[in-house]
């Protein structure tokens, strides 16, 4: 890891700026549980592109869902550990939902080093192992690093060893780099973040507003009806 350092922190200082950015108005009407009206928007047609080509993307639950939710993340992202259960039982509760994990860790060279190891964790992991991995790593309290999240991939099953020597390259770094890039351009500004049918979710509204926008892709094929 220590040969990766100065670009870890790089990739952290690229992304920061973005973070500074307002939230902006919503395109379709999503509400958070309390009621808020949650900033959305539909990805342009650069940024639709680029996300079918991010390498750097985890996927679990029904792999042939009939609907995909992606989820953008940093790992000590406050409103990321909270959001977690909810994602968690969104795709334990739906069994036709393509659940799909997009590390974007913006926030410290901590998190960076934590993406590193579930992108390692990711080569070697089945999704059933990797949504079990993905669980532990928020099981504690405090800050998120690699070592805490190479822990939690030996608590899942997974070789430490192998998962870390995947891990720790200048490929999988490039992968994060890619995923910020994408956050960049579609205007993540604030994690967690979705994107569901083409429309970003800035922020999150909960687990039973999530269960009504997959509900009206479904239904409709728009994030609402």
């Amino acid at each position: 890891m220590k040969r990766l350092l100065p670009a870890v922190a790089a990739l952290c200082l690229l992304a920061a700026g973005a973070m500074a950015a307002q939230f902006g108005p919503s395109q379709y009407p999503i509400r958070a549980e309390d009621g808020d009206e949650i900033t959305n928007y539909t990805l342009s047609a650069e940024a639709a592109a680029q996300l079918a080509k991010l390498t750097g993307v985890v996927p679990v639950g029904n792999l042939q869902g009939d609907v995909t939710l992606l989820q953008f993340y940093d790992l000590n992202c406050p409103f990321c550990r909270e959001a977690a259960a909810d994602v968690d039982a969104l795709v334990r509760a739906d069994k036709k939902l393509k659940l799909v994990f997009v590390p974007y860790a913006v926030l410290s060279v901590q998190s960076v080093q934590g993406a590193l190891i579930e992108i390692g964790a990711a080569k070697v992991a089945t999704p059933a192992q990797y949504l079990e991995f993905h669980r532990r790593i928020y099981a504690g309290r405090g800050l998120i690093d690699g070592a805490r999240t190479l822990a939690a991939a030996k608590e899942a099953g997974l070789d430490p060893e192998k998962v870390a020597a995947l891990g720790n390259t200048q490929e999988s770094l490039n992968v994060l780099r890619q995923n910020a890039d994408f956050g960049t351009l579609a205007k993540i500004v604030a994690t967690p973040a979705y994107v569901i049918n083409g429309v970003v979710i800035l922020g999150h509204p909960g687990l039973k507003p999530l269960q009504k926008v997959v509900a009206a892709v479904r239904a409709c094929g728009k994030v609402a009806c």
